[in-house]
Parts: C-alpha cells; structure tokens; sequence
C-alpha cells in the first residue's frame, strides 16, 4: 500500500500556490499531480492543515454496527431466519445493507446463521444434458 505524502512537502507546495504559482506550475515543481495540489489546498480550505487521513482499513462495518441492536433483536425473534430475510426486514425500517456485510457484522459478533437452502443455483453446465443422453 502507498503511503501519503509528508506534510512538509504538502506545506512546501500550497506556500507555493499561495505566492502565485498555479496548481499546475506547482505540482511540475514539486514532482507531484495537479490532482493532489488541489486536494490539498481543498483540505487547507476545509480543516486548516494539511494532514493526511487514514489509509487503508474498513470504512463500511460503522454503517451496520450503527444498527447492532435492530439486528441482534432480529436475529433473537427469528432464531431460523436466514440473512436474506434479515436483509429483506431491515429493508422495511428503510435500513439498506448488503447480506455481505451482515454476515460479516455476525462473525464479528460471533453469531452463525443456516444457509439459504435450498439453492436457488443452476445445475452444473452440461450436467442434465449427459443425465438426459444415457436415460433413452
């Protein structure tokens, strides 16, 4: 993974806008992309610095924690429902989160669910023609 780049150089490059240099001139002189001038002097605008944010890591896993509780109450009335119908429930209180992402809440929380049976997957691709081909 890359890493962000110094604050000293965000620095160095947005005291160079500030003097007249255009974001352009600016990133050719520094060796970084006018892209990267811009969002920095965005962020200068925004928060005041120039401090990069995280990188990396699991930005979604908030969204469904923030509804835990609707979700473990669920799963508490409905001890044989399968993440679909949770998904599908939690859909008519307007909440909308991928089956993914609720398996992924219930390992975390330690909690199994049954799979989705039965399967609702096509045969194997030629299975029934070869079944087909011996019964005559």
């Amino acid at each position: 993974m890359s890493k962000a780049l110094s604050v000293d150089l965000r620095v160095r490059v947005l005291a160079a806008v500030s003097v007249g240099a255009t974001h352009r001139e600016a990133a050719d002189r520094f060796g970084v992309s006018a892209a990267s001038v811009s969002r920095w002097r965005n962020l200068q605008l925004r928060q005041g610095d120039v401090r990069p944010g995280p990188l990396g890591g699991d930005r979604n896993s908030r969204k469904t924690e923030a509804h835990g509780d609707v979700i473990m109450a669920w799963l508490a009335e409905h001890r044989d429902g399968t993440l679909f119908e949770l998904r599908d429930a939690l859909a008519e209180q307007g909440v909308t989160i991928s089956k993914s992402a609720l398996h992924r809440f219930l390992v975390r929380h330690g909690q199994t669910r049954k799979k989705d049976w039965p399967r609702d997957r096509a045969e194997p691709p030629g299975r029934l023609g070869a079944a087909s081909a011996l019964v005559r």
